[in-house]
């Protein structure tokens, strides 16, 4: 009996990976820091790392959005289009043909680079539902079948929006050009980068018609994105998930009407705005004392 409780004992212990004899386990040695080390980093403690700049970098060689164009550092210029497709497999043999024929034509005409680009996006039904609830507030003849009608189709087009992700693919076509400064001659720098934007711009819209001219025999509709709908489309890369909660067009309003921008600024710009908009009180109000005079 006696054998059997050591037995069970030994190999319990082997089993836990516990020392047999209690009291000689293996002591963990302990780390001896170097001297000069330790002192130089009490007298010197570490600071925090900078969190690294990755968006910044993925930008870091476009220089501007303005006038409908992406403005590179190496003045290279780019335009985006936005394409609205034909249902192609709506159509009959006849009409595809003709459809492969026209766009087979267009990209055999092309001497330059043109990139397409897909993104999808999830799909927002906020516009269509707040044009229909406006549409049954403002419409007086509505009787109470067709107000019951309209608020249960709403509630089932949000059910459905709600009830799995859907997506919709929107399709872009982008046309890039890079300016030769040096066969442009200017007064003064202002005037370069103006002659240099306008040359640019002339350029890709050029490409952007004669694609629309040529893509619209297929039924296939090309349109400018504005600066606008540029940062809309970056917006969407970045924000998929939160697009559909936070629309672009909504950030957009906020920004009119908010008193200072969100964006980062200086505290020399800060103050300067907060001079002028107590400039503009301080006229304000001797304006009201002015009057008040003038009334008594």
């Amino acid at each position: 009996m006696l054998l059997f409780a050591v037995g069970a004992y030994v190999f319990m212990k082997i089993m836990l990976k516990e020392p047999i004899i209690p009291g000689r386990g293996k002591k963990a040695t302990p780390i001896k820091l170097n001297k000069k080390n330790n002192e130089k980093g009490k007298n010197n403690p570490l600071q925090a790392e900078e969190d690294p700049r990755i968006f910044e970098e993925l930008f870091s060689d476009v220089k501007d959005i303005s006038n409908h164009l992406i403005h590179y550092t190496d003045y290279s210029f780019s335009i985006i289009a936005e394409v609205d497709p034909v249902n192609y497999f709506l159509k009959s043999q006849f009409e595809q043909e003709a459809i492969d024929v026209t766009f087979e034509s267009w990209t055999a005409t092309l001497n330059y680079p043109v990139s397409v680009y897909l993104q999808n996006r999830f799909v927002d039904v906020s516009e269509p539902i707040e044009a229909m609830n406006k549409v049954m507030e403002e419409s007086k003849d509505l009787n109470e079948a067709a107000l019951s009608f309209g608020k249960a189709m709403i509630a089932d087009i949000v059910e459905w929006q709600k009830s799995a992700p859907r997506f919709e693919t929107k399709i872009y076509m982008i046309f890039t050009h890079k300016i030769n400064v040096n066969s442009i001659s200017a007064d003064s720098e202002e005037e370069l980068e103006e002659k240099i934007v306008d040359k640019a711009f002339a350029e890709l819209m050029r490409r952007v018609n004669s694609a629309r001219n040529q893509l619209r025999k297929a039924d296939i509709h090309v349109s400018l994105l504005p600066t606008e709908g540029i940062y809309e489309l970056l917006y969407y890369t970045f924000n998929r998930r939160k697009a559909v909660k936070n629309r672009f067009k909504d950030l957009v309003n906020q920004e009119k009407d908010a008193l200072y921008v969100t964006a980062d600024q200086t505290d020399s710009h800060i103050d300067l705005v907060k001079e002028t908009i107590q400039e503009y009180e301080d006229n304000e109000n001797e304006r009201e004392r002015a009057r008040e005079k003038e009334a008594s």
